[in-house]
């Protein structure tokens, strides 16, 4: 019986070496026609990513959840530069969540800041190149210092930059955000600041860490909730779900992302 099993083992992985060159050509050709459909449409001018499903996918592969980490800082360095190329002007990134910042251990959480220290130092040289600013959001103070001053240092570098602009939503969330932006208010309408009777939507945005709104969300991992993500600034945005974990998200996957968002029609609650 295993002698017979041999040729076929053979023959498969000689199927399997033949199909991987034969797969890329077709991935690439896919590709082009996708970026061929997204040109003739509106690109969005902020997309908003929840990067998700880097433990999930380093747990799928056997692999150490920093590991999955790892990966997922690499992945988002290619998207961001992806986004660039494409002509985004926005990109906010959900880089960790107020939840992460309280809840995770305190092993897991100096491993991301240290690498989110790494990659606020690479993301400046990028940034320069490409014209952009970079603004740190969130609950800061729940971060060592060390980041907080490389956070403040990539913002100063990078504030004379053009329109391009890149959030990095650090122990960020939605609903923290707009408590935070309510008792600034608050002070300045008991200092005489501020009537009451003069509060309104445009008047709070302007309190709040990230004022501009997301034209699209795109969320990895299958999971169909945006998890305390820029509650206010999302009222309308358009929503897209991947199944792939981040680490495995592809150009591909962003561009039906593009190209699902220019197929809607944006009603804005009309």
């Amino acid at each position: 019986m295993g002698l017979r099993n041999k040729p076929s083992r053979r023959f498969l992985l000689f199927l399997m070496r033949l199909a991987k060159p034969l797969m890329g050509i077709a991935y690439k050709l896919y590709e082009e026609s996708l970026k061929e459909q997204i040109a003739r449409g509106p690109i969005p001018t902020h997309v908003a990513i929840i990067p998700d499903g880097n433990r999930r996918w380093a747990s799928m592969m056997g692999l150490p959840k920093y590991v999955g980490h790892e990966s997922g800082y690499k992945k988002m360095k290619e998207v961001l530069n992806w986004l660039y190329d494409l002509g985004v002007r926005i990109v906010t990134v959900y880089a960790m969540s107020y939840e992460n910042c309280i809840k995770r251990s305190e092993d897991e959480k100096k491993y991301l800041y240290s690498l989110i220290e790494r990659g606020l130092r690479e993301l400046v040289e990028e940034a320069q190149k490409r014209g952009a600013r970079i603004k740190v959001t969130g609950r800061l103070d729940l971060v060592p210092q060390s980041l907080r001053s490389i956070a403040r240092e990539a913002e100063t570098a990078t504030r004379d930059n053009g329109e391009r602009l890149v959030n990095i939503a650090l122990c960020y969330g939605g609903r923290q955000e707009i408590i935070d932006a309510i008792r600034r208010i608050a002070r300045d309408a008991k200092q005489g600041y501020i009537d009451p009777e003069e509060i309104t939507e445009d008047l709070l945005v302007k309190y709040l860490e990230v004022d501009h709104e997301p034209d699209l969300v795109i969320r990895t991992s299958g999971e169909m909730r945006i998890s305390n993500f820029l509650l206010w600034q999302s009222a309308y945005s358009e929503l897209y779900f991947c199944e792939a974990y981040w680490p495995e998200f592809r150009k591909i996957d962003l561009l039906r992302a593009i190209r699902s968002y220019q197929m809607r029609e944006r009603r804005f609650g009309a």
